[in-house]
C-alpha cells in the first residue's frame, strides 16, 4: 500500500500555506544530491510566468509539476481517492511549525491542519490508500509505544477515528482491500485487520518488508543471525538474508539464498533483504545488500547488490535490468511496466527509462543557473485512472540561496 518512487533527500518533515497550482508539461529529468551552503528561502508558489518547454517525445516519461508550494520545505506522502480529492503531506524544513495536510477539490490545493482524530504527534504521518473508497491517515512515529494509538480515516467526506488501531510503532503497511491489511509490528511480528479486529502473528525472522499478493499468500522479509551461514568463527556472526511465507494458517521461514563475500572476509559483515515487492500478476521480488563495516581495511570490496525472484517454488538470482535500472528496487506499477526509485522506469519489455522533469520557473526563486534535483517520497495512482501521481520535493542549489520547493506532479506520457 505504501509504495514510493524516488529518492530521498536529508530527513522528513512537513508544514506551510499552499497558494496556487502550476500545471506544467515536460521533457527530462534529473537527479542529485549536491547541496549548497547559506541560509534557506522560501519559494513562490507558481500560477503562472515562464512556460515550459512544450511537447513530449513519443514515448518519453515526464513528472510534470501538478503543483508547487509556498515554503521551504517537503511533501512526504500523497493518496487519492479520486481526481477531485486528492491529499498530500507536508511541513516545512525549519521544523517552526506541526505537519499538516494539502487537500486538491479538483479546482485549487488549499492547506489544512491534522484532524483531530489523529490525536498529537512530532513527526509527519502517513497516508494509506485501503481500497478506492478509504483513505488511513496514521503515525509512523509513537513517543510511548505502549499508549493507544490514533488513526485517523477519510471517506470522501470527513475525517473520523478509525477504530482500535494497533498500539506502538506499526511499520510497512500492505493491502488492497480494507478487510484484508497487513502490517509490521517490530522486527519480529506481522499485524493482520480482518475488517473486525487487529491480531498479531510471530515472524520466523527480523522482518523489514512485506508483499501481500493475496488473501493466503504474504511474503515478508529481513535477515537471520542463526542457522546456516552465519558463523563466522571466534564467535563472530554474519547475518544472512531471511524470507517468510503467510499461507493462511501460519508463518513459514523459505530457504533464501546465502551471501558471503570471498575470502578474506572483510569485518563485520551482514546480509539482508530490505525490500519485498509482488506484482499484479503474483511474480515476488526481494532486493537487499551484502555489505559490512568500511574503512577498517585495504582492497575493500564492493558491497553487494542481492535481487531475487520467487519462481513458484523456489529464489533464484534475478537477472540486472540494464542501464540506470540495474541496481533499482521497484516501487510501484502500472499496466506497462514498473516505476523504480531514483525517478526510473523498467518497461516490460525490458527498455530502463529515465523520467524527466522540468526545471522550476524563475517566479519560485531558482536562478538559471541554479542545480536543481526532483526527490519524490511517494507514488501512487488516482483510483479508477491511468494517472499517477507523485509527491515530494525539488532541491535548489544555488550559491547563497538554496532552498527545498514542495512539490506534486503528474506523470505525463508521449504518444
Amino acid at each position: 500500500m505504501r509504495r514510493s518512487a524516488g529518492c530521498r533527500s536529508g530527513g522528513l518533515g512537513h508544514r506551510g500555506v499552499v497558494v496556487a497550482a502550476a500545471v506544467l508539461a515536460g521533457v527530462l529529468a534529473a537527479a542529485g544530491c549536491a547541496t549548497d551552503s547559506g541560509p534557506p528561502r522560501s519559494p513562490t508558489a507558481r500560477s503562472g510566468g515562464e512556460k515550459p518547454p512544450s511537447g513530449v517525445a513519443k514515448g518519453a516519461l515526464t513528472w510534470e509539476f501538478q503543483h508547487i508550494a509556498d515554503f521551504n520545505g517537503k511533501l512526504t506522502d500523497v493518496a487519492a481517492l479520486a481526481k477531485d480529492d486528492i491529499w498530500a503531506v507536508g511541513n516545512e524544513n525549519d521544523g517552526s511549525s506541526p505537519a499538516f495536510l494539502l487537500h486538491y477539490d479538483g479546482t485549487k490545493w488549499t492547506r489544512e491542519p491534522l484532524p483531530e482524530a489523529l490525536g498529537a504527534g512530532a513527526y509527519p504521518p502517513a497516508l494509506e490508500e485501503v481500497g478506492d473508497e478509504t483513505l488511513w491517515l496514521r503515525p509512523l512515529t509513537v513517543e510511548d509505544p505502549a499508549a493507544a494509538n490514533s488513526w485517523a480515516r477519510w471517506d470522501g467526506t470527513r475525517w473520523s477515528a478509525v477504530p482500535d488501531p494497533p498500539p506502538g510503532n506499526v511499520g510497512e503497511l500492505e493491502g488492497d482491500d480494507p478487510d484484508d491489511i497487513w502490517a509490521l509490528a517490530g522486527e519480529r511480528s506481522a499485524q493482520h485487520w480482518d475488517g473486525t479486529r487487529w491480531t498479531t502473528t510471530r515472524l520466523p525472522h527480523d522482518a523489514s518488508d512485506l508483499a501481500v499478493v493475496g488473501p493466503a499468500d504474504v511474503w515478508a522479509v529481513g535477515s537471520r543471525s542463526t542457522g546456516p551461514g552465519t558463523e563466522l568463527g571466534a564467535g563472530e556472526r554474519y547475518s544472512q538474508p531471511a524470507s517468510m511465507h503467510w499461507d493462511g494458517r501460519s508463518w513459514t521461514s523459505v530457504d533464501t539464498p546465502q551471501a558471503r563475500f570471498e575470502e578474506p572476509v572483510p569485518p563485520e559483515p551482514g546480509a539482508g533483504l530490505g525490500d519485498v515487492f509482488a506484482r499484479a500478476d503474483g511474480e515476488v521480488r526481494a532486493y537487499g545488500t551484502n555489505s559490512f563495516n568500511h574503512g577498517e581495511i585495504e582492497n575493500e570490496p564492493a558491497d553487494e547488490f542481492l535481487q531475487l525472484r520467487w519462481d513458484g517454488s523456489k529464489w533464484a538470482e534475478e537477472e540486472p535490468a540494464p542501464g540506470g535500472c540495474a541496481r533499482r528496487i521497484p516501487k510501484a506499477e502500472d499496466d506497462k511496466g514498473l516505476f523504480l526509485d531514483g525517478n526510473w522506469y523498467l518497461t516490460d519489455d525490458g527498455r530502463c527509462v529515465k523520467i524527466g522533469r522540468h526545471r522550476l520557473p524563475l517566479s519560485t526563486g531558482a536562478r538559471k543557473e541554479s542545480n536543481q534535483s526532483l526527490w519524490l517520497e511517494e507514488v501512487h495512482r488516482i483510483p479508477g485512472t491511468d494517472e499517477w501521481l507523485g509527491a515530494g520535493l525539488v532541491q535548489v542549489n544555488q550559491s547563497g540561496d538554496p532552498f527545498s520547493a514542495p512539490v506534486v506532479v503528474r506523470l505525463q506520457r508521449g504518444t
